[in-house]
């Protein structure tokens, strides 16, 4: 299946690993040019041959530095794909484990500052290209936005925030043919689940649980209908998919193997 994606270009945030690696791997697959932003340059990124942009996009420097780097080496921005996230794994964790009444305003400033104001800023940055070239914003949120139990309490509730930040670039933006998606994904099997250094291994210690039996235990919590974690490859594919010309706009896309179960 052509997605018609081929010669153009798109700027993908938090590239280096997971999800942002496997999005940069298939777009570039796809025949685009790919600019991605991160902290870091793993080897795993720069094997992509996509160019990296190195910036902390909790900043709102970072977001117009990559943008305007991304600007002088495309020439222009036919799509955003707003990913980057979790960040320090520490900070994540409190969420995880903390309640409101304890959860520092920090971690919610912290929280927001990577997983919505990025988003924000990045794309109020791309706009202009996007607007000229009737471009898409794809942004990646969380089925933690809609069940609370998916995740940490300030991470789903910035993911929220980001599912209707998408509604209003599609409402505001539709007239000059920028079209705004979500793709919200379950729990996936990227480091979060697998590192031993990980959030979910981070959680384990602080319980005082092996990291697999806890990983299994919040999985049959989340009950999938699939009975497993979704892959990075998985979640890539339908990014790419909703980045391909169409008239979705607004829309979210799920890809949770079933946690969400209803409409």
């Amino acid at each position: 299946m052509d997605l018609h994606l081929s010669g153009k270009t798109a700027v993908v945030t938090g590239g280096s690993k997971g999800i942002g690696l496997a999005v940069v791997r298939t777009l570039l697959a796809e025949g685009m040019r790919v600019v991605t932003g991160s902290r870091s340059l793993t080897p795993e990124l720069k094997e992509t041959g996509a160019l990296h942009v190195p910036v902390d996009l909790s900043t709102a420097d970072g977001a117009t530095t990559l943008v305007d780097q991304a600007l002088a080496e495309l020439g222009g921005i036919d799509l955003l794909v707003n990913n980057v996230g979790v960040g320090d794994t520490d900070d994540v964790a409190q969420g995880a484990l903390l309640n409101v009444l304890d959860l520092p305003d920090s971690a919610w400033e912290h929280t927001f500052a990577l997983h919505f104001y990025s988003a924000l800023r990045v794309s109020r940055a791309a706009l202009p290209s996007l607007v000229e070239r009737r471009g898409t914003i794809v942004n990646v949120s969380s089925a933690g936005a809609r069940v609370v139990s998916a995740g940490p309490a300030d991470y789903n509730v910035s993911k929220a925030a980001l599912n209707a930040l998408t509604k209003v670039f599609a409402e505001q933006f539709g007239p000059s043919g920028v079209r705004a998606v979500t793709v919200s994904p379950g729990p996936v099997r990227t480091g979060v689940w697998t590192d031993p250094d990980g959030l979910i291994a981070r959680i384990a210690r602080e319980q005082g649980v092996p990291h697999e039996v806890l990983a299994e235990r919040l999985l049959s919590s989340l009950s999938p209908s699939t009975g497993r974690l979704s892959t990075p490859e998985e979640v890539a594919r339908l990014i790419a998919f909703v980045a391909s010309p169409s008239n979705i706009t607004g829309s979210e896309y799920l890809i949770d193997g079933g946690v969400v179960k209803s409409a």
